[in-house]
């Protein structure tokens, strides 16, 4: 209750753990004073909390402003939190039932370098199928450039890692509309990041369309990418958008949310 010491609990570690969730993406630097008036305490009290989180590791002191930042051993926990529940472990279920519901193999993807490699795939059964098969599997490899998978993937990249990766690349034909212009696959990818979701229009394969949504950790990072495929035949770009987009961005949003991810809110909320 209420104003009653719980006997089972630490306060001291109740306000050690008050003092680093009082970080965020927009406040990553906090002083000693204004711990001790958020928390209530005597600026010797906070002084002492601090102290012993900064050597355990856990908080930094910026030697210019002697303000302080959280330390190496958070990013360890979240790491560790994040690595224990596992990608695919985390995924698995969301991925099954955008099968089920959407009728597609649905694939999820991380980039490595210039490629992506596809982590899950639910295959949709074999009367339900309706893209094209090009023997992909858990390990399969593809140019990022060229797929919806890696377009996303690198849409969400900061620009200089993006560039340096691209610098790399030689953008080969694969499909009849593959994006070979440096120029023009720049483009489309602030689009893809403008949009949140990217489409391959026969870019990698003709005959071939496909749709894919990032998936966000907690830092924002797009740390996979979930896609589905149809054939040019069955359907175009703007139905497979239109029908099944929402579907894709609710279900790579349930990832994001177990992963830690947490939109911003928007100008004017609350």
């Amino acid at each position: 209750m209420a104003g009653e010491h719980d006997t089972r609990t630490s306060q001291s570690l109740e306000r050690g753990l008050a003092i680093l969730s009082s970080f965020s993406s927009g406040r990553q630097l906090i002083g000693t004073s204004e711990v001790a008036r958020e928390l209530g305490l005597t600026r010797s009290t906070a002084h002492r909390y601090i102290a012993t989180l900064r050597r355990l590791g856990y908080l930094q002191q910026d030697p210019t402003t002697r303000r302080y930042s959280l330390g190496p051993r958070v990013l360890d926990l979240g790491f560790t939190a994040i690595n224990s529940m596992e990608l695919r472990h985390v995924a698995a279920p969301h991925l099954r039932r955008l099968c089920d519901e959407t009728g597609h193999t649905v694939n999820m993807a991380i980039l490595d370098e210039t490629d992506i490699v596809y982590v899950e795939r639910v295959r949709a059964s074999r009367g339900r199928q309706n893209e094209i098969d090009l023997d992909l599997h858990v390990g399969s490899r593809l140019p990022a450039y060229c797929t919806s998978l890696g377009k996303v993937l690198l849409a969400y990249l900061p620009p200089e890692r993006r560039d340096e990766l691209l610098d790399s690349e030689s953008f080969t034909r694969r499909g009849p509309n593959t994006i070979t212009d440096r120029h023009s696959l720049v483009a489309e990818l602030e689009r893809v990041r403008a949009a949140g979701i990217a489409v391959n229009n026969e870019e990698l394969a003709y005959g071939l369309r496909s749709i894919a949504v990032p998936v966000l950790a907690a830092s924002g990072e797009a740390v996979a990418a979930v896609n589905l495929a149809a054939h040019s035949a069955m359907v175009s770009i703007d139905d497979l958008v239109e029908r099944v987009g929402p579907t894709m961005r609710r279900t790579a949003g349930e990832i994001s949310a177990q992963l830690g991810y947490r939109p911003q809110p928007g100008p004017g909320a609350g």
